[in-house]
């Protein structure tokens, strides 16, 4: 299983998060070229360079304003509210899962915003969180996330700081209430230097996507990124990642199936509500056909899922479909390790999965969407992608 490994000693915030993944591999025009398909290029420039803090190379990443010279700190762009942050990303055309991911990391920050300053969702101005260099931060983070495509994410505890701050609002103490409230229920440490050491931005990236936090590693270590930070404290501000991988036999999950008879809807229908599901996290979704009482023909829709998105998933179910009643019991899913890797194709860069079975490379797949979206573009029958990109796998499976 391909572990990514948060180690917040240091804390986190977006640039840093930024820093070490493009220092653990993902490719910088490959973070250019998605992000430039927010359409925001005027506003800013991405500046990337290796660095060295207290010794420790790493890389940083700066998130340059082009109007940051104007004497105004909140320049025009930095009280976008939520509506404003969904409309830049989902009229992008980023994929499904990168904005789903990205909306998914600003909604951590909106919910806490509102929580703190006491207002509904969508009279929340997001200041810092909502200025260009942010959603840079947050969509960047999902765009790095999903490049790697690892099975689980995991942090360490996260390292508040102390002190105070001065914000919009005037001074308040370290950690921001923002970032106390993004992190609930997320073991924290504090008090290490009297600065933040973790932004909202950075809680929010972590809330989002990491499934486990533990301070113990049991896990093979492949590769470490460095994230260098802006700050000169006695301790390296530096936020590292590790890409790991954890066990070598098939991975064994316990999973919900929940399914409902339908015999009553216009099968047009499902189509729209299998992307509804998908979009809620659920992990499969197919449908039956089946008979019921009376001779009636009907459809057994059944959805695997795990417990954390169970609700969204039943709330999908019971308003828009005509069921009303679901039937749940849990299965344990057994699944070989898998890891992504790029390659070059005479037509371009295709993802694809590899599947291993007690250490050897079984089978390997072309990640449908990448063959589809070159199809388009080039013109060319999807047929003709899938079979260049099995004439360089088995290229490099003779190589071996």
């Amino acid at each position: 299983m391909k572990v990514l490994y948060y180690d917040c000693f240091c804390g986190i915030s977006g640039d840093m998060n930024l820093g070490a993944l493009l220092d653990l591999g993902v490719e910088e025009a490959y973070l250019r070229q998605e992000l430039s398909k927010l359409k925001l290029d005027s506003e800013y420039e991405l500046h990337v360079k290796k660095d060295n803090k207290k010794g420790i190379s790493g890389t940083r990443v700066d998130v340059v304003l082009k109007n940051a010279r104007h004497k105004h700190k909140h320049h025009h762009h930095a009280h976008r509210n939520l509506k404003d942050i969904e409309s830049i990303i989902m009229n992008s055309s980023l994929s499904e899962k990168v904005k789903k991911l990205s909306l998914a990391i600003f909604m951590k920050v909106a919910q806490a915003e509102a929580k703190v300053h006491g207002k509904p969702l969508d009279e929340v101005h997001f200041h810092e969180v909502g200025a260009t260099d942010s959603i840079i931060d947050i969509v960047g983070a999902a765009v790095c996330l999903d490049y790697l495509k690892v099975d689980k994410i995991m942090a360490s505890s996260v390292q508040v700081g102390g002190g105070f701050v001065e914000c919009a609002h005037g001074i308040i103490p370290i950690p921001a209430p923002a970032t106390v409230e993004i992190l609930k229920n997320i073991p924290v440490k504090s008090g290490l230097v009297p600065f933040e050491t973790t932004t909202p931005t950075g809680a929010a990236i972590l809330a989002a996507n990491v499934e486990m936090f533990t301070d113990q590693m049991e896990f093979s270590v492949e590769k470490i990124g460095y994230g260098i930070g802006h700050r000169e404290l006695e301790i390296p501000n530096l936020l590292r990642i590790y890409l790991g991988y954890e066990g070598s036999n098939d991975i064994r999950e316990e999973q919900y199936i929940l399914e409902t008879n339908i015999d009553d809807m216009n099968p047009e229908f499902y189509d729209y509500i299998e992307e509804r599901l998908f979009t809620q996290g659920a992990l499969d979704v197919f449908k039956t056909p089946i008979y019921m009482k009376k001779g009636r023909s009907a459809t057994k829709l059944s959805v695997l899922v795990n417990q954390k998105q169970e609700e969204n998933v039943l709330d999908i179910i019971f308003r828009e479909t005509t069921s009303i009643g679901v039937r749940k019991y849990k299965v344990e899913k057994i699944m070989l390790p898998r890891d992504f890797v790029k390659i070059s194709t005479p037509y371009g860069s295709v993802t694809v999965k590899n599947a291993y079975y007690q250490g050897e490379k079984v089978k390997y797949k072309p990640e449908y969407e990448d063959c589809k979206r070159i199809a388009r573009e080039k013109n060319i029958p999807i047929n003709k992608v899938y079979q260049e990109v099995y004439k360089v796998m088995g290229k490099s499976d003779d190589d071996k």
